[in-house]
């Protein structure tokens, strides 16, 4: 692994000031290193001899630290079977990022869900789940999303969209891994707990090797590309092909992690699109709380719903505080969940689970 790109990703994925201490002279770098840091893609581990560093001061001295990486080697993850059914990264329960401090705020808004949430009911319609494909100008290639119609959709009536976007070490897939929204929506529907609505789930890596193998950080470019990709391609495509109602009080955009940040960045970024908008654990992709909502009193005049969650085990939570901290400062209107886990399945299937029950209505 490239050293610059390893100490980003600690930069990214650890608590900010982590490397602060780190000695600015060659003698004290040199020796062994070790880092171990949990990610998105399971624990990691790297040993190394020494590590490059170059200070410059002005004009006046430039310093070379010489380093070289003698060893990388991934840990297997917690979550086997979870690894064995799929062949891609492994994600499940883990805490990494920065430091957790928990405030007043940090609690939760609505109760835990119950068990069974996602589990099929044999005596309940059930719905369509079925993987399409779509042309996508903005990748330049045909690409795939699974879409779910709800029991009983026709071309007699128009149905809201909700947008359900995966993380980085997912793909169109990952949240019928984590969380079957298509038995969670016809379990709710069957309890009248939900409008009758499309689910879309995309594949955010916006390129055209779009599936989630070898260092999935790489692809951290091709979820902003997405933004594109979703507005001119996925949406066109959707009310294209089904008998949907396209304007933007009938369209919802979540994610979880990664997607998260995505569903934040381009949902409060095209307010004309969706009044609907949830980020699950969002990752460090999203962005700072003052570009996010640059006019606080459109965000108040337009959005129907934001929802905000993260687990209080989850070392990214400090993202999600800042925006709460932010929107509640400006007066914005918004759910903060925080439940008691961690970067997982089950904070993104409850969330789900919350969300869909409060939308389009």
């Amino acid at each position: 692994m490239n050293t610059t790109k390893f100490l980003t990703q600690l930069l990214v994925l650890a608590l900010p000031g982590w490397l602060a201490g780190t000695a600015a002279c060659a003698g004290e770098l040199s020796g062994p290193w070790r880092a171990a840091f949990d990610t998105a893609i399971g624990p990691q581990k790297y040993l190394f001899q020494e590590i490059t560093f170059t200070r410059k001061v002005g004009d006046l001295a430039t310093e070379e630290f010489a380093a070289k990486q003698v060893e990388t080697a991934p840990v297997a993850s917690a979550n086997p079977t979870n690894a064995a059914a799929t062949n891609r990264p492994p994600r499940g329960p883990g805490r990494f990022g920065g430091p957790i401090v928990l405030g007043p705020d940090d609690k939760l808004a609505f109760p835990e869900p119950p068990a069974g949430i996602d589990s099929k009911r044999e005596d309940i319609p059930h719905g369509k789940l079925e993987m399409i494909e779509y042309d996508s100008k903005t990748v330049g290639t045909r690409r795939r999303m699974q879409v779910y119609t709800p029991p009983g959709y026709s071309k007699e009536k128009r149905f809201p969209v909700l947008y359900l976007l995966h993380g980085i070490g997912g793909d169109e897939t990952e949240w019928e891994r984590f969380a079957h929204p298509d038995i969670l929506l016809d379990n709710l529907l069957a309890d009248q707990k939900v409008v009758p609505m499309l689910v879309v789930m995309p594949n955010g890596r916006a390129q055209k090797h779009d599936r989630a193998e070898g260092d999935v950080f790489r692809s951290a470019p091709a979820f902003a590309n997405f933004e594109r990709d979703l507005l001119d391609d996925v949406i066109p495509t959707i009310e294209t092909r089904y008998s949907v109602q396209a304007d933007r009080e009938h369209r919802a955009l979540a994610g979880l992690s990664m997607g998260g940040g995505q569903a934040l960045n381009f949902g409060l970024a095209h307010l004309d699109t969706f009044a609907w908008i949830g980020g699950f654990s969002a990752a460090p992709n999203t962005k700072p709380p003052a570009q996010l909502v640059p006019d606080p009193a459109a965000a108040r005049r337009q959005l129907k719903l934001l929802w905000l969650a993260c687990g209080n085990k989850d070392g990214l939570i400090r993202i999600s505080q800042g925006v709460h901290a932010y929107l509640k400062a400006k007066g914005v209107p918004h759910v903060w969940q925080v439940d008691g886990y961690a970067h997982e399945p089950r904070e993104w299937r409850n969330n789900l689970y919350l969300f869909v029950q409060r939308i389009f209505r």
